[in-house]
């Protein structure tokens, strides 16, 4: 129920009716996920188990069905299985009854959503799921519930009010049926050890994919890395930093190793009247930071992160093949 005593803040007086029902909302439904994690210390524990076994055995694929705002939450728990290595797609259960349980298999395992747990939609779905016997996970508040009744495995969500001021309007349950499915996804995920690699796969596109690339997708190479031997002189190597703009040098040896690098800061830092006729032996920073081609972007911009740098020079087998510079990967909306 509404407080009667309106919250203040600190600085511009009463709270809006507004805000005060938000917060109303994230606290009602915050009371709906930690009765869920209670209910998982729990008896439910076992069952959860037990489903994640089921699902991990199974020769074919999830079948995700709901209807309305279940129906909803299935959806988006059917996309979260199949993007972390869970084969899974969502059957909407009206429509399983009009031609759609042709895509059901006796190798798949049904995942059938329902609060209450007395949608008669769902009658055919589940006349199919015995008949072939096909194993169906029911996620349910009411384990006594026809769903319930026939599924193979009942995970019974604890009863919570919804954040609706009527308890009318799914709210908390939809979110607390959200988190079960993102809780089986990611316990599926770790199960199997499924790596940001595979993850990649599924996510070639946005941000996420362009953070699931490699260095050498963002590297520079050939004419365009800024790189002088050992024993140039400083005047060169600022000429080669001014024309490859990245604001650094490359220094390697004869092999093409890499030696040192000579970045901005080191010219801050060493600047001095003989700084142009100086070796860029003297100057150089060495054994700088390097990343292979093949480290992940999020791993390459934690690198750059934890050591407050802008610049990594990219080698193979010990020799220069490229440079990274974190204007490239903010460009590429990776950073």
């Amino acid at each position: 129920m509404p407080s009667s005593k309106p919250l203040m803040t600190a600085s511009s007086g009463p709270i809006p009716d507004s805000i005060e029902s938000a917060l109303r909302t994230l606290e009602t439904e915050s009371g709906g996920i930690n009765a869920l994690a209670a209910a998982l210390r729990g008896p439910l524990g076992a069952t959860f188990a037990k489903a994640v076994d089921l699902i991990r055995n199974a020769k074919g694929r999830v079948i995700v069905t709901g209807l309305g705002k279940s129906g909803h939450m299935g959806r988006k728990i059917a996309a979260t299985l199949a993007s972390t290595g869970t084969p899974a797609f969502f059957v909407h259960a009206a429509e399983a009854g009009h031609g759609d349980l042709g895509m059901i298999t006796t190798d798949d395992v049904i995942m059938a959503l329902s609060w209450s747990g007395e949608q008669p939609e769902m009658k055919n779905l589940v006349n199919y799921s015995a008949r072939f016997a096909i194993p169906m996970i029911a996620v349910t508040s009411n384990a006594a519930s026809s769903l319930g009744q026939a599924a193979d495995l009942v995970i019974e969500l604890p009863k919570a009010r919804e954040a609706c001021p009527h308890n009318l309007a799914p709210t908390t349950s939809t979110l607390m049926q959200a988190a079960i499915g993102d809780a089986l996804a990611i316990a599926l995920l770790e199960g199997r050890g499924f790596t940001a690699l595979e993850f990649a796969h599924f996510h070639p596109g946005g941000k996420l994919g362009a953070m699931l690339k490699f260095v050498r997708d963002y590297m520079r190479t050939g004419a365009e890395i800024p790189v002088k031997p050992l024993g140039t002189k400083m005047s060169e190597a600022v000429v080669e930093m001014s024309a490859k703009g990245l604001g650094c040098v490359c220094i390697v040896n004869e092999a093409n190793e890499v030696a040192g690098i000579i970045t901005d800061g080191d010219l801050r830092r060493h600047m001095r009247p003989d700084l142009l006729t100086a070796s860029v032996d003297e100057i150089m920073t060495k054994q700088p930071k390097t990343v292979p081609p093949s480290m992940l972007a999020t791993e390459m911009i934690e690198v750059l992160n934890t050591r407050k740098i802008t610049t990594l020079v990219v080698t193979e087998a010990g020799k220069v093949v490229g440079i990274v510079h974190l204007h490239d990967l903010l460009r590429a909306g990776v950073a």
